[in-house]
């Protein structure tokens, strides 16, 4: 309550409680997220876990608003939903906001969303910069979540080329796209929009996967802002660049070895992951490995993973908690990490620039009574080996112990 408020001249502490000041520290702008949804005609098609893309579509919104942060306005935009003639001049403006950006009605958003039905065509370059245009005003951070099965059907508006505008005019807006059908020419636009943004690509063939998706990427925009870093990762540990605790983008060549170096320091825990895109067609059949190396190049400990054609990034991590020392001065150890992947082009593809590369380094307290590691060069693999040799070894002898037995008992019948 202000100063002299109440009317009367009672001073601060006049009225109930104590006075209120303003706090000193403001709460940071509300993030603003619009989902852009296709409801072309297209949207009919049921593949997706036996029902139709929008009933699929429909099922992961009403989640979605389920889930919603408080703290996040929410708006819901559609393309394709009302014009279903073959003009094509009209249905290229087919695009309107189905609810508005702001505090979320829950009930009211859902009940818009129940109303949906594929229509018309898919003008996604308009209404991406309708979309921009929602969300103008404000500091906060922006974000468009679209989903489609389809490529733009209103050239020469090219959408990519709309979000390499968005982009260019210095928001703070990011573009995810998630394709529900898994063709070629529909994630190479897709991917196109999110990259122009530094957004995110991703193709669904289930509902569930729909919803946690388009869950996860509403929560992110209520997280603070973690823009990546550019870097350029070395063919040699020793030529390496120092990262810290961050995200950070480089490109890597097919079959190529990228490496970086960050310090852990004892009683620290090293979390690293990284994410490989297949920006292009590639062949199938490919994997992506991250080793965190000593600068002596004996292993650690290794995360690594395998795709067969029909993922479009593949991603794999690594954890090595650094043991605390009983000398308190004693220095950060280097760790190196490499980055290496199996991709290979397909034919008449070209293979540069490389495929897009995103590195997550988190250097955490580490967890109590760790130990270290890298002192058995394998790390916990050794453990487990161990184990393996150990186990084989007690079932050889019962077992030998078994056959003498059987046959001591068949010679004397």
């Amino acid at each position: 309550m202000p100063w002299g408020a109440g009317g009367g001249g009672g001073g601060p502490t006049q009225g109930r409680g104590a006075p209120q000041y303003p706090s000193p520290h403001p709460p940071p702008p509300a993030p603003k997220v619009e989902l852009l949804l296709d409801v072309s005609g297209s949207m009919r098609a049921r593949d997706i876990d036996g029902e139709s893309r929008m009933s699929a579509a429909k099922q992961a919104f009403n989640e979605v608003l389920d889930a919603t942060p408080e703290e996040v306005q929410l708006g819901i935009r559609t393309l394709g939903a009302n014009y279903p003639g073959d003009d094509r001049k009209t249905g290229c403006k087919d695009t309107a906001q189905l609810y508005p950006v702001g505090t979320l009605d829950r009930t009211e958003a859902k009940t818009a969303v129940a109303t949906l039905s594929p229509t018309g065509w898919t003008p996604i370059g308009p209404a991406l910069l309708k979309a921009a245009d929602d969300l103008q005003g404000g500091e906060g951070t922006r974000r468009i979540v679209l989903i489609s099965d389809g490529e733009d059907t209103c050239q020469p508006l090219d959408p990519c080329q709309v979000a390499r505008e968005i982009a260019a005019k210095g928001i703070d807006l990011t573009i995810d796209t998630l394709g529900l059908v898994p063709n070629l020419k529909v994630s190479r636009q897709l991917s196109c929009i999110a990259e122009a943004t530094g957004g995110t690509y991703t193709s669904v063939e289930h509902k569930e996967q729909l919803s946690d998706r388009v869950n996860q990427l509403v929560d992110r925009a209520a997280d603070p802002v973690v823009k990546p870093v550019a870097v350029q990762g070395a063919d040699s540990c020793t030529a390496a660049p120092a990262v810290k605790s961050g995200i950070y983008t480089d490109r890597e060549e097919f079959a190529q070895h990228r490496w970086y170096r960050v310090e852990v320091a004892p009683g620290k825990e090293l979390r690293a992951s990284v994410s490989i895109a297949a920006d292009r067609q590639v062949n199938p059949d490919y994997g992506v490995l991250l080793r965190a190396v000593t600068t002596h190049g004996r292993e650690i400990v290794r995360g690594e993973s395998a795709g067969n054609g029909r993922t479009d990034v593949v991603s794999t991590g690594l954890r090595y908690p650094k043991a605390e020392s009983d000398d308190d001065g004693a220095p950060a150890e280097v760790v190196c990490l490499q980055v290496s992947n199996s991709f290979s082009a397909a034919s008449g593809v070209k293979t540069t620039p490389g495929l897009p590369l995103e590195l997550t380094v988190d250097v955490v307290d580490g967890p109590d009574q760790a130990s270290d590691v890298a002192s058995f060069g394998l790390g916990r693999g050794w453990w487990l080996l161990g184990a393996l040799v150990l186990t084989g070894f007690l079932a050889g002898l019962l077992w030998g112990w078994i056959s003498r037995w059987r046959f001591s008992v068949w010679r004397t019948n």
